[in-house]
């Protein structure tokens, strides 16, 4: 079954920034870039998001430009919550606090979040529960960084230590077969 992994685009954010599942906009303008992500992918799919709006306003724009009927939003594809460190800047995090989850990000919470594993269970139960059902049409998945890699580490047996290994550009379509 062909699936397609596509990440938001560029948010308001400003670099440096730790903003998770703070709902947060996309930057403008976004049209060239969504065109370009439309063009990647098939015109008639069953399309999930999360439904954060980073991830909700592209969804709304392939499902209004291609076949799609609906959008299936579903919170287990929302990106890791960073509980105390929303919105923060990674820099404003005291080392004391930081420096225990950035040498274990897999195993370790955030304080008032999730570590990685935490948002790897919820895309495993999102992948064994809706996605293996088998479906007649491709699917395609908007999401975020950290959902995209815990895929990307399930169907190619990677240890979840090795998820950020590899870039993972905003707009980014990724076709694999699941």
């Amino acid at each position: 079954m062909e699936v397609y992994l596509v990440r938001h685009t560029e948010t308001v954010c400003e670099k440096g920034i730790c903003y998770g599942q703070s709902d947060v906009g996309i930057r403008e303008p976004y049209d060239a870039v969504f065109e370009s992500i439309l063009n990647q992918l098939p015109q008639d799919a069953i399309l999930y998001s999360s439904p954060l709006h980073r991830c909700a306003i592209l969804a709304k724009h392939i499902k209004e430009n291609t076949q799609i009927d609906s959008i299936i939003e579903d919170s287990r594809l929302m990106e890791m919550n960073f509980g105390d460190w929303e919105l923060k800047s990674w820099d404003d995090i005291p080392q004391e606090v930081l420096d225990p989850w950035m040498e274990d990000f897999v195993t370790v919470n955030v304080p008032n979040g999730e570590s990685f594993v935490d948002l790897d269970y919820r895309v495993r139960e999102f992948l064994d529960n809706d996605i293996s059902k088998g479906h007649s049409k491709p699917i395609i998945i908007v999401a975020h960084s950290g959902v995209i890699r815990s895929i990307l580490c399930k169907i190619n047996n990677l240890p979840l230590q090795e998820a950020f290994k590899t870039s993972l550009d905003y707009g980014a379509v990724i076709k694999i077969e699941i």
